[in-house]
């Protein structure tokens, strides 16, 4: 029930989307509504988030309430504990639920790539990642999530959600090659941490309209082995730590950092590697105008043979067709 309105820092206060809000589930966190610069109580903690009251704030157009800073973790675990009932549950239409794995992914994966580091990805986060990693392959395998997915993501670049992308790009090509779930949730893991290392180059470097000198040119190519060190405190697999450091790898030697070429690159990082490209051909960017489906598949297949795997690529193609992208 609304409560009185308090003036406070914004920095007190942390944006969640709605739909991250779950009909008679409870946290034991307050949630908050932003009436201009003043933060009135919607919900006391461990209070019942009503089904009538959620679609009241859907009718009302909201599309953000807010937490304590303070509560962050509460907020957090309470989303561990209710998103993989969310996400199994047939009852809910697949367009639902969607909208819920996509808020969670881009909150879960920004939250760490801007506020857990520069030092260090911790183990607590690496098994927070491993363990949304898991539901999501789970929900990324089932019938339409893709198509569900696609007018949700968005083509304006930024690490965390180019991260995600990859992710839900590389999970349904896997999973068309008929690998096995644990494969799937390694290479998914490094998918999300894919370009992790870029936290440690300055926006100046990245969002440069231009073209780069060769020293920023070698620090950007720098950002696997930066990723890497980045998670050399958690137990990662192969399979993950694969995907960050060899994701720019191509087949005819010609990538970074190793210089890998064809059968020295495990087939889960040459999926990865199509994803990762076809994402950033779609995206805008700094340097770059985003291009249609279309338009970024005619460009990825001239690099075909050379530098882009023919079979991870054709896998692309029936993947964003079934989900009617092209």
């Amino acid at each position: 029930m609304p409560g009185e309105a308090t003036a406070a820092s914004a920095g007190y206060y942390f944006p969640v989307s709605p739909l991250l809000l779950f009909p008679q589930s409870r946290g034991d966190f307050g949630v908050y509504l932003r009436l201009s610069d003043r933060y009135m109580l919607w919900a006391h903690p461990d209070e019942p988030f009503s089904a009538q009251n959620l679609k009241n704030l859907s009718a009302n157009g909201v599309e953000e309430v807010y937490v304590l800073t303070a509560h962050r973790e509460q907020f957090e675990a309470y989303l561990e504990r209710n998103l993989g009932q969310v996400l199994s549950d047939d009852a809910t239409p697949m367009a639902a639920r969607a909208k819920v794995f996509y808020n969670a992914s881009v909150g879960l994966v920004k939250e760490v790539f801007h506020n857990r580091l520069p030092a260090s990805l911790g183990v607590e986060q690496h098994q927070k990642l491993l363990r949304f990693a898991t539901l999501g392959v789970r929900f990324l395998l089932r019938e339409d999530s893709i198509k569900s997915l696609a007018s949700l993501i968005s083509h304006h670049y930024q690490t965390y959600s180019h991260c995600v992308h990859v992710f839900v790009y590389a999970t349904a090509m896997l999973g068309r090659l008929g690998l096995d779930e644990e494969t799937m949730v390694q290479t998914g893991l490094g998918a999300l941490l894919h370009d992790i290392g870029k936290t440690k180059i300055t926006r100046k470097i990245l969002d440069k309209p231009g073209k780069l000198t060769e020293s920023e040119r070698a620090q950007v190519q720098a950002h696997p082995v930066l990723g890497a060190g980045l998670c050399a405190q958690v137990p990662l697999s192969h399979a993950a730590l694969n995907g960050i450091l060899f994701h720019h790898e191509r087949v005819d030697g010609g990538g970074y950092p190793a210089g890998l070429s064809g059968p020295d690159i495990p087939l889960p990082v040459k999926v990865l590697a199509v994803a990762d490209v076809y994402d950033a051909l779609v995206s805008k960017r700094a340097y770059a105008p985003a291009r249609a489906a279309f338009d970024a598949l005619s460009v990825m297949r001239q690099e075909l043979d050379k530098h882009l795997d023919p079979e991870a690529y054709r896998e692309l193609v029936l993947v964003l067709s079934g989900a009617e992208i092209v």
